[in-house]
């Protein structure tokens, strides 16, 4: 097998990608993905040359071959057609299957670990990407920005939530999920899905609830008004109740009529991207699912459901002083949660059900949202493949280079400090990343505003909080915090791996010449903050280039960790000003292939 060296031979020719991939093809770029950046990347086992991309396998003996649309300068470079092999007649083309193989192999081979999941998760993955493909052709409706209609901004959110075709392409399985498939189409975001809530009269004595102020429960008790004396209402995601419906303690209770099942709601809610955190178009309601969607079974913790509120109350003064210092953002919060506190055996609230019952509430974009902008999941913006209205090719429609810098500097400022300062100031992590954040924009589709979500990522740096921790109970204050370092790896792999990277690649697709110059203007906003703020140690060795975190989901899915517990990659800064003014110090050994 010939030595992987890099080739200054002919780069390929940007070319936009048409519609989006195969399901085929989309599985097989997303493990080659995974490969480059956390296996064979690392090794120094790849290579660009005439316009491909050359990964080799080392302990499985296999050199693979995929033609490149563009390269990049963090080595999230865009991929084109089928994967190849190196076989004695050529190259051959792999499927996805045989290349999932590879894949199993090499990795049992480098950690001595089998894992008799991993193959079944890929197909499991495969399986939603072809459904959701289909089920995109359907939905496919033209929404557009703007217009007359006062509600015209609900739809044009509701689009982007539901379209995430392909997932997270920096993960080996981001559509793999548990369950009946039949099942999934009816709850699944990608359909378009939208249903009515089941709602249950439980008796009071057995509600568990918390919230931050009163009337934060609001939104759940008007879900119907007209409730049993005695009792309590509680919503339930259908698909979940379906799931718990042989639980021995809820049939018990049915009969003895604790329980009653109320039917139907009236109102629709719409599956948002995290499947499990439904809208209705004035606020949202997370509820647990006893699905496993890629690493993770998506229920609510009893330590989560209490954090949720505890987070939101003890944060009010440091969110009330980020929306003072950047008033374009904010973040939403988490105000309540309610769930069905049935003793078990030992007299207990059973855990499966306070757990698989519980659901917080989460405030509507109309309490953040500024007048007269629409509100866009920034996965969506930064979509891989042009597949919803809110796609970064749509907002520009068709400008030039200098329109995508200014939308490009408009953005940095609105995204980066208050996360910044977030972390620097009050110890607070936020979790940037694509899922996370709402891109809000006018009428000319400029950022206007940023929303940032989901208080369960949100983490506290404990010498900033030691007070306010001690006042929480061990069991809701230990999974609330990092320490500094992971609370700072982070925020650089949400902030500026997943997300400033992926957007950025989104606008170098549109631009290929501005990737470099786009890179500088993130280094300009990060100078900015900087002066105007202090430059500690760690966000002075992030202007110096030093590597960034890059969370190592192929490797955390093989070795069945949980999220918390994935480790990190180091990849090459594209904010080192050697990159940036195209020299390379002497010493640096880095193949340009892993920039």
């Amino acid at each position: 097998m010939p030595p992987l060296t890099h080739s200054s031979g002919t780069a390929p020719a940007p070319v936009a990608p048409a519609g989006p991939p195969t399901a085929d093809h989309a599985v097989a770029h997303t493990l080659l993905n995974c490969l480059l950046r956390e296996v064979s990347g690392p090794e120094h086992q790849t290579a660009v040359d005439s316009g491909h991309l050359l990964l080799r396998l080392p302990r499985r003996g296999v050199l693979l071959r995929v033609a490149l649309r563009r390269t990049s300068l963090v080595g999230a470079h865009r991929f084109t057609g089928p994967v190849t092999e190196e076989t004695d007649g050529g190259w051959t083309e792999v499927g996805w299957r045989r290349l999932a193989e590879y894949v199993h192999a090499e990795l049992s081979l480098r950690t001595g670990v089998h894992n008799d999941e991993f193959l079944t998760q890929i197909a499991s993955s495969h399986q939603a990407v072809t459904a959701a493909l289909e089920s995109r052709a359907a939905l496919d409706s033209g929404i557009a920005l703007g217009g007359p209609g006062a509600d015209d901004w609900q739809a044009a959110y509701l689009a982007s939530e539901q379209s995430l075709v392909l997932g997270h392409r920096f993960h080996p399985t981001p559509k793999a999920r548990t369950g009946d498939p039949a099942s999934w189409r009816s709850y699944a975001p990608e359909a378009g899905a939208s249903f009515p809530l089941l709602l249950l009269a439980v008796r009071e004595e057995l509600i568990a609830e918390e919230s931050a102020a009163p009337g934060d429960t609001a939104p759940l008790d008007a879900l119907h008004p007209e409730v049993p004396e005695g009792y309590r209402l509680l919503p339930a995601h259908p698909w979940q109740y379906e799931l718990l419906r042989d639980h021995p303690g809820l049939k018990e209770a049915l009969d003895r009529g604790d329980i009653r099942v109320l039917g139907a709601g009236r109102t629709p809610f719409a599956a948002t991207a995290s499947v499990r955190t439904l809208y209705d178009g004035a606020s949202f309601l997370k509820f647990s699912l006893n699905v496993r969607i890629t690493n993770c079974l998506r229920k609510n913790a009893s330590y989560e459901l209490s954090g949720a509120v505890a987070l939101t109350r003890l944060l009010a003064p440091v969110l009330t002083d980020l929306a003072t210092r950047f008033p374009g953002s904010a973040v939403l919060r988490e105000p309540a949660y309610r769930s069905l506190a049935l003793p078990g055996p030992d007299g207990r609230p059973d855990t499966g059900l306070l757990e698989g019952f519980g659901v917080i509430v989460r405030e509507g974009l109309s309490q953040r949202l500024l007048p007269g902008t629409t509100p866009l999941l920034a996965a969506a913006v930064a979509d891989e493949y042009p597949l919803s209205p809110a796609h970064i090719s749509r907002l520009l429609d068709g400008a030039g280079p200098q329109a995508a810098l200014d939308w490009w500097a408009a953005y940095l400022n609105l995204l980066l400090p208050p996360v910044l300062a977030a972390y620097f100031d009050h110890g607070v992590v936020l979790e940037p990343h694509l899922q996370n954040v709402l891109v809000c924009v006018d009428g000319d589709g400029m950022p206007a505003q940023v929303l940032f979500r989901d208080l369960e990522g949100t983490k506290l740096v404990p010498e900033h909080h030691a007070e306010l921790l001690a006042s929480l109970p061990e069991a809701v204050a230990a999974p609330m915090t990092y320490d500094a370092q992971r609370g700072w790896d982070r925020v650089v792999y949400c902030l500026l791996v997943n997300h400033v990277s992926e957007m950025l690649a989104a606008l170098a697709d549109l631009h290929p010449d501005t990737e470099a110059g786009l890179w500088a203007q993130v280094r300009r906003t990060l100078q900015t903050h900087a002066d105007r703020y202090g430059c500690p140690p760690r966000l002075a060795a992030l202007l110096a280039g030093v590597p960034l975190p890059a969370k190592a989901n192929l490797l955390t899915r093989w070795e069945r960790k949980a999220d918390r517990e994935a480790g990190y990659v180091l990849l090459p800064s594209p904010l080192a000003e050697s990159v940036l003014t195209g020299t390379v110090r002497t010493d640096d050994t880095t193949p340009w292939n892993a920039r």
